[in-house]
């Protein structure tokens, strides 16, 4: 949470502070009404991740490992040969399991070997190449494959439209109290922002037999990020 509290000597500009104004806490003589205003503005996105990951099983730990290891590098090559840099591709998780099964009859757990798995996180910075890459991963050995994420590389510009939106609102809605009672105008006391972020459409998760890869490249509708702000203003009633 960011909080502003507002000197006097600069109420009638902007919102320009410095550490010391930070400190500065205003005394209202007056009515104060404090309102709680959130404001989003939806923006394409710019980015996207997905995940990719591998599971391999053997009957040794070792070989599991091995196997899993030659698999994902297979996996990871394929990324790179796709022009994603290496700096957008990174390791998400390495598990490694013994695996049992529950025998009914003789109500005991048999030992059945070990599974490893491999995971990584992929940043594209080109979002029309989103559907050919999932397709590729697949192709290359992927077992299972989480999303896509979609989002902005840089919010500050939607943050900022957010933040306009949210205080003349919120001004508005102060000026309106003190009509209501009585009150000519309004003077800014003090400010409380925290940010929001919303992605898109909630990730898919496909693994196993739902994984196919086909001709065509898997269909991806990136639709509109939703970023905004929440603020809690003080203000007080002035004549």
């Amino acid at each position: 949470m960011i909080r502003y509290a507002i000197p006097a000597a600069v109420l009638a500009t902007a919102l320009p502070m410095t550490a010391q104004a930070a400190e500065i806490q205003i005394a209202a003589t007056g009515p104060v009404v404090e309102l709680t205003v959130m404001e989003e503005v939806d923006a394409a996105p710019d980015m996207v991740t997905v995940g990719a990951g591998v599971s391999s099983e053997a009957p040794t730990a070792v070989e599991a490992l091995r196997q899993n290891s030659r698999a994902m590098r297979s996996v990871i090559e394929r990324i790179k040969s796709l022009g994603v840099a290496e700096r957008d591709i990174q390791t998400s998780s390495i598990n490694l399991n013994a695996r049992y099964d529950y025998d009914q009859q003789r109500q005991e757990q048999i030992f059945r070997g070990y599974q490893a798995s491999n995971r990584v996180t992929i940043k594209l910075r080109d979002i029309d190449e989103t559907g050919e890459v999932l397709d590729a991963l697949v192709v290359a050995g992927a077992t299972d494959l989480n999303g896509p994420r979609f989002g902005l590389e840089n919010d500050e510009s939607a943050k900022a439209a957010a933040r306009r939106a949210a205080i003349k609102r919120a001004e508005a809605q102060a000026r309106e109290y003190a009509s209501l009672a009585g009150y000519s105008n309004v003077r800014l006391l003090e400010i409380n922002e925290s940010m929001q972020g919303r992605s898109g459409p909630q990730p898919i998760v496909v693994t196993g037999s739902r994984m196919m890869a086909s001709d065509e490249s898997a269909p991806v509708e990136p639709g509109t990020i939703s970023t905004g702000v929440s603020i809690t203003v003080k203000y007080e009633m002035t004549r």
